[in-house]
């Protein structure tokens, strides 16, 4: 039975709006393809070896919290980019997003260095966007709709480098003006939705799990469909509350 490992960096501080519950999503939806996996709690001290996961996630977190972990991250920082660089699939949200880009500077005027896994930077607004959102998406040859929820002041702005995860529907996404949302560079994915994100967007669970077993094989996959009905259903009644159908 093929394994996928997970990497759960600093569970104990970057959990906020439910984000771990995007593990247990992840982990559900291997269990019914019959994969197994496994799941590793990194945190702050603690070594970070990119050729023992095939998939890394970082939950978002308050300013108080990004500033615990941002020292730590930053010594992670080549290893988390040699993961990238082998194929690892990165999902990282809202604080996640803000230090996976170049540099974060919070409201009280700190600059937080980030890892440079996408090709962004984040500078503390003064108004918090805030509220429900929908973005389309298009990643590689899919395209679907991703809903979820966004509390940040963060401003981001991307690079060329980056792309965006999607163009906002309804909400304000990366900031104030460009009317898009999140970033994806190589395989790594950063959002700032939260709810948790992948329990309404199986789509995007998807996505990400497929990349994790291609870099798990090395072998192209194809995964089969499941009966997502409660899921379909969370994502419908999400897109009704962003105002986007009656």
């Amino acid at each position: 039975m093929t394994e996928v490992r997970i990497c759960h960096l600093y569970p104990d501080h970057m959990n906020i709006y439910g984000d771990r519950g995007n593990i247990s999503v992840l982990t559900k939806r291997l269990q019914w393809r019959g994969y197994s996996s496994k799941v590793t709690n990194i945190g702050v001290g603690d070594k970070y070896v990119p050729g023992d996961f095939d998939l890394c996630y970082l939950g978002g977190g308050q300013d108080k919290d990004q500033n615990i972990i941002a020292l730590d991250l930053a010594k992670k920082s080549s290893a988390l980019a040699s993961a990238v660089d082998d194929g690892v699939a990165f999902l990282w949200v809202c604080g996640g997003i803000q230090l996976a880009g170049k540099r974060y500077v919070d409201a009280s005027g700190n600059e937080l260095q980030g890892v440079g896994i996408l090709d962004l930077e984040t500078i503390a607004g003064t108004e918090r966007l805030i509220g429900d959102i929908a973005i389309r998406s298009s990643v590689e040859d899919r395209e679907f709709t991703v809903v979820g929820y966004e509390n940040h002041i963060g401003q981001t702005y991307l690079g060329s480098d980056s792309r965006p995860l999607g163009k906002v529907l309804h909400g304000y996404g990366n900031n104030s003006y460009d009317q898009v949302e999140g970033a994806v560079q190589q395989r790594v994915i950063g959002t700032y939705l939260h709810g948790p994100l992948l329990p309404k967007n199986p789509d995007l669970a998807d996505l990400i799990l497929t990349w994790a077993l291609e870099h798990r094989t090395s072998e192209s996959v194809s995964l089969e469909k499941l009966e997502d009905d409660f899921a379909v259903l969370a994502h419908e009644r999400a897109v009704v509350r962003a105002g986007l159908k009656r």
